[in-house]
């Protein structure tokens, strides 16, 4: 799947610079330059990481990062901060941060440190995921059935390993959109039936069973 990424950041040059490299890496990214958006934002959708700088305009990164665990939410969080002091960082990793990195950083290193929280946060640190007959290497893209490739395109990997990360639950027609495409989502979402249907067809000939369900004015479930 391609991972989201927000990126809260007041800085606009730096984000978009973050957000460049980012992307040129398959990530979704979107961004807030204030505490309002970033709040709106975080209450409307899920991140697979959140880069959260500390100071502001508007209130404090540590406010969100408050309200983000208040409310259970499960989002990776990076801080990236020019605060670099000792109470900075332990307050941020109390808080509930994943991880801290002070200003000025390698984008290298920001990139690493968000690819670790991800492995913590959905697979227990794997970059192997199993389902049944289907194996998924999520480093090297590619996905298998006893064995033998799959032959995916970028949708249809990224369609898979949503579903195996969310198996046995219904999941809508508009959660796949914006979690596999994202702020480019637009229209109506016919579209999304041809991927699972492609999909579908592809696992079965690879003598896979049909896990694809569809739940009717739901959406869509991966189950046994």
């Amino acid at each position: 799947m391609q991972l989201k990424i927000l990126i809260i950041e007041d800085e606009k040059a730096l984000s978009e610079s973050i957000a460049t490299s980012l992307r040129s890496q398959d990530y979704i990214c979107e961004m807030a330059f204030d505490f309002n958006s970033a709040i709106e934002k975080t209450e409307l959708y899920e991140y697979d990481c959140i880069l959260l700088d500390i100071t502001l305009p508007g209130g404090s990164g540590l406010s969100i990062l408050k309200t983000l665990r208040d409310n259970n939410k499960a989002d990776g969080v990076l801080i990236i901060s020019a605060k670099n002091s000792i109470d900075d960082k332990v307050e941020g990793l109390i808080s509930g941060a994943d991880d801290y990195l002070a200003k000025p950083f390698h984008l290298s290193e920001l990139n690493a440190r968000i690819a670790a929280i991800i492995r913590r946060k959905q697979f227990g640190g794997n970059s192997i995921i199993q389902f049944n007959n289907i194996s998924i290497d999520t480093k090297a893209k590619t996905a298998a059935v006893n064995n033998t490739a799959l032959d995916l395109t970028k949708k249809e990997f990224e369609l898979l390993l949503y579903f195996v990360s969310n198996k046995r639950r219904v999941i809508s027609k508009n959660a796949i959109a914006e979690h596999l495409w994202g702020d480019e989502m637009e229209g109506n979402l016919d579209f999304i039936y041809t991927h699972i249907k492609n999909l579908r067809k592809k696992l079965v000939e690879a003598g896979d069973a049909d896990y694809i369900r569809s739940v009717y004015g739901m959406g869509y479930k991966f189950t046994d």
